[in-house]
């Protein structure tokens, strides 16, 4: 079972900044989780929520912001200020980082539709790394898989369900061709038969206790991503110990 790190994250560090990305793709895990939104500019950032706020100072909508007005925000905390991150510096990082996998979320909706995954498809040009196993997309938008699968089709695709799913899609059709498909905890624990449905890989966020790392490989996950990696990799150590 494959250890990715939600946002890059673990304790001590904030979501999806350079410190957190630099801890975390030192621990002998598989990779890291970041989303990934376009500003106002064109560049493509590193960014969860559609506003500021939650993780820094101010309230404006990532997208209305230009790059140099995101860099002027501080993403960390007073003792480590950290700077937001575009795709390309991630993809640097990625790419001196060896063997570590990026799992990069294209977050919908957005006002610049198909742009974004445009700047993504350009961003992974300019990086080299259009066809690198080590790149894999996941998104919770259909569209966007069906685009990524158009302008990289060569890169892994993680379609997201949703948990409404459970109720309006019991039946689990797909309405892209992912390459694998990603289903929430809770989800998972209410149907468990979704795990590995298809016959494809199957990717379960977030779990972030012993119990859930061991409900998941109960459940045959392939991929975990998780906030506290070093636990993870701490549980997974103990299963394969009594094994």
């Amino acid at each position: 079972m494959k250890i990715v790190a939600h946002r890059g994250i673990a304790p001590g560090f904030r979501e999806l900044t350079p410190a957190a990305f630099e801890h975390s793709l030192a621990l002998p895990i598989h990779g890291v989780e970041c989303d990934v939104r376009l500003c106002r500019t064109g560049e493509v950032v590193l960014h969860h929520d559609r506003r500021l706020g939650r993780t820094s100072s101010g309230f404006s909508k990532v997208s209305s912001l230009s790059l140099d007005q995101l860099r002027q925000q501080n993403f960390g905390t007073e003792e480590m200020p950290q700077s937001i991150l575009t795709l390309d510096e991630m993809l640097e990082m990625i790419r001196d980082a060896g063997d570590k996998h990026l799992y990069l979320e294209i977050k919908h909706p957005s006002r610049y539709g198909r742009m974004l995954e445009e700047q993504v498809q350009r961003a992974l040009i300019y990086a080299g790394m259009l066809e690198d196993e080590r790149i894999h997309i996941i998104s919770f938008s259909t569209l966007s898989i069906r685009r990524m699968a158009e302008l990289a089709p060569a890169l892994d695709r993680i379609y997201l369900r949703r948990q409404w799913e459970l109720r309006y899609n019991p039946g689990d059709v797909q309405l892209c061709e992912p390459t694998a498909l990603g289903l929430g905890l809770s989800s998972a624990r209410v149907r468990p038969d979704l795990v590995g449905a298809h016959g494809l890989p199957s990717y379960l966020w977030t779990l972030n206790s012993p119990a859930d790392i061991r409900f998941a490989e109960r459940v045959g996950a392939d991929i975990i991503a998780t906030d506290f990696p070093e636990m993870a990799l701490e549980t997974l150590g103990q299963l394969a110990s009594v094994d």
